[in-house]
């Protein structure tokens, strides 16, 4: 890094707490993915009644996901340091890549998937953004639903849908990430969903963004417009919130308590 940038290192607490009525299986995704542009310094994470771990690596080989039987009780810690190293990029000025260019992983993020509709949004993108194309149409896109949708907590619940977003027009981040992706892919564009943790979310909680493919990479952009690329951590991908969730029991749990800190931690280089 050239002298008189500044790196950025985000410090990461998590406390995960159940109570597990019977024995279950439990699949966790919530550890920050080692990638070229985010260096993870350090990690450890514990689980109460030292389980045994299976790790499988998650969707499109970033991060990983871990397998376990939790029983009685299932209390977790992640605690972790990531060194962040993304550069800027103007979305505005990017151009779409050819349809028949696209790799062939990325085509399925073309295609409607739990969560992301495509049929319900055709009609948007020439109604309210005219001729608009690639990097442009999508920042106009999140920047139309930032000023449009309200944050809000008790509005939707894990079965909302984008459509149901987009007529209520509220939601929380995993909602403005399904929106924005819906309307990228009805437009022809490919859009992912990523989990992620920044210092500048509030409410303090895992975040959700969306990822659009853009000249031949994944470009990060948060319809919330809380967090900033070079300010995110990345913890996994895939079509809608149900490839990414943090949690998911095989079985019942009973929530107790959760936790998440992020903080930012500046330096000059």
């Amino acid at each position: 890094m050239a002298d008189g940038e500044r790196s950025l290192k985000i410090n990461i607490k998590v406390h995960l707490n159940y109570q597990v009525p019977e024995p279950c299986m439990v699949l966790m995704q919530l550890e920050a993915a080692a990638m070229v542009h985010q260096i993870v310094e350090n990690h450890a994470l514990k689980l109460s009644g030292d389980p045994r771990l299976t790790r499988r690596t998650a969707g499109d080989e970033i991060g990983e996901r871990v397998w376990l039987q939790a029983e009685g009780h299932l209390d977790c810690t992640y605690n972790a340091r990531i060194s962040l190293a993304r550069l800027p990029v103007d979305l505005a000025v990017m151009g779409a890549t050819p349809l028949h260019d696209l790799p062939a992983e990325v085509i399925k993020y073309l295609l409607p998937s739990r969560y992301c509709p495509i049929n319900e949004f055709d009609f948007l993108a020439d109604q309210q953004f005219g001729s608009r194309e690639g990097g442009a149409l999508i920042a106009a896109m999140s920047s139309w639903i930032c000023e449009n949708f309200t944050y809000d907590i008790g509005a939707s619940n894990p079965t909302t849908s984008a459509q149901q977003s987009f007529e209520q027009r509220r939601g929380v981040c995993r909602d403005y990430a399904h929106v924005l992706i819906s309307m990228a892919r009805a437009s022809g564009i490919p859009a992912r969903y990523a989990s992620v943790y920044s210092p500048d979310v509030d409410p303090m909680d895992f975040h959700a963004v969306a990822e659009v493919y853009m000249e031949g990479a994944w470009q990060m952009i948060d319809p919330t417009g809380m967090s900033s690329p070079q300010r995110t951590a990345i913890i996994g991908v895939g079509r809608d919130a149900t490839d990414v969730a943090f949690l998911t029991s095989f079985g019942d749990l009973n929530f107790v308590s959760q936790r998440v800190d992020v903080e930012a931690v500046e330096s000059d280089c």
